[in-house]
């Protein structure tokens, strides 16, 4: 009999691609034993718009996961993201009974941090901790056992709109699955291509999905801002399905082609062949044309991550400059067009630190799906181990035989 594995299960549902990935625990780096993805039409700007539509997509991505894997599939970590996600710092306050801080002490700091006023409608998901002070002294990061009788805490909070995080709940209860935790996805992204020296000097992320654009600040170690916008790459192809005028899924596959943020870097003398609509003819247009439709939306986007940073007062902080990461930042001259908007230097961010088919997931478009993985894996919450039990015959035939009956009936 085949031995039992614990296994995590990351679930990242996107506007364009819904991605699953199966990875073995017990071991330093996630080993990727599964990896399923769909195309997701039930999403508009990371906010689910289409329940049966969104669930059609997790089943089939979750599917070829446990296919690859050869296990069954049961509960799941999954991302979430859209504008309606915000970040604020706050602080609480709380004296110490022993004159030494225990982990009691830091929990009902914490606690303290994330007593604030929200409207109904609205959840906390994370806390995340920045700094802790005993009494005068400040710039603590492990606070237990040091003596003092006032315990402070400085933290990030992350609040998302009830209504949407009970959707996504419900698309994966709809599709067979419990979910063990719900998780920003920028925060995730972060997990998965950020190094360490660049969190502690000050650097920036930039995930650019399909319908928005997460924007995360580290310094010191630790979040210092998180903002989501509602562009990403879904609008630079409306945007060549509109200036070309071609059907949105052919806009789709030029921009992938032969798209770049950089007019400056196609020869006008380039020709691309643009499918008409409505069965009219193909016609044969300058690829630097293409450029020009698409640069404009880019540098856009990237002009209102600039605002942010400034608005925030955190652009100071981006001290090794910024990452972009997501599906869509893999546009050819994206990196040097934001290192011209931004003023910093610019690198394009892929998952690291994964074993097993790492292969598989080694594109931006895979960071928040591996970040879900690394996160879980080290305790950044709390998470019940999956078994992953070898599917064997019986199982294959017992899914097929459903699959046939659902098909049938």
């Amino acid at each position: 009999m085949a031995r039992k594995q614990p296994i995590h299960v990351a679930l990242d549902i996107g506007t364009h691609a819904v991605s699953a990935l199966v990875a073995v625990v017990d071991s330093a780096a996630p080993e990727i034993i599964g990896v399923g993805t769909a195309p997701s039409q039930g999403l508009r700007r990371g906010v689910v718009v289409n329940i049966e539509s969104t669930v059609q997509a997790i089943q089939r991505a979750v599917r070829e996961a446990e296919m690859m894997a050869d296990c069954e599939i049961h509960t799941v970590v999954v991302s979430l993201s859209g504008t309606h996600v915000k970040g604020f710092n706050s602080h609480g306050m709380v004296p110490m009974k022993s004159r030494e801080v225990t982990s009691g002490d830091v929990d009902l700091v914490l606690e303290a941090a994330r007593a604030v006023a929200l409207p109904t409608d609205r959840e906390v998901l994370h806390v995340l901790p920045q700094e802790f002070s005993v009494d005068d002294q400040g710039g603590i990061r492990a606070p237990e056992g040091m003596s003092g009788v006032r315990l402070e805490s400085r933290v990030h909070v992350l609040t998302a709109s009830t209504a949407s995080v009970q959707n996504v709940v419900k698309c994966c209860n709809r599709a067979g699955l419990a979910v063990a935790q719900v998780v920003l996805a920028p925060w995730a992204s972060a997990a998965a291509v950020l190094g360490d020296e660049e969190r502690e000097l000050g650097v920036g992320l930039i995930d650019i999905g399909g319908g928005t654009t997460d924007f995360l600040v580290y310094q010191g170690g630790e979040v210092r801002h998180t903002t989501v916008i509602g562009l990403g790459g879904a609008q630079l192809t409306n945007d060549v399905a509109a200036g070309l005028r071609t059907p949105t899924s052919e806009a789709e596959k030029l921009k992938r082609r032969y798209g770049t943020a950089l007019a400056s870097s196609v020869s006008s003398d380039d020709r691309i062949e643009v499918p008409g609509v409505g069965g009219r003819e193909p016609r044969l247009l300058s690829r630097q044309i293409l450029a020009e439709v698409i640069e404009p939306r880019a540098e856009e986007i990237l002009l209102l991550v600039a605002r942010e940073a400034s608005r925030a007062g955190v652009d100071g902080m981006l001290c090794s400059g910024v990452v972009l990461t997501g599906g869509s930042a893999e546009l050819p001259g994206l990196a040097e067009l934001a290192e011209r908007v931004l003023r910093v230097p610019v690198r394009l961010g892929a998952p690291h630190d994964v074993t097993g088919l790492g292969e598989l997931v080694q594109g931006p478009a895979f960071a928040t799906g591996v970040g879900l993985l690394l996160l879980a894996g080290r305790g950044a919450f709390e998470v019940p181990e999956t078994t992953g039990v070898p599917a064997g015959v019986l199982t294959r035939v017992r899914s097929r035989m459903g699959d046939w009956l659902r098909d049938f009936f």
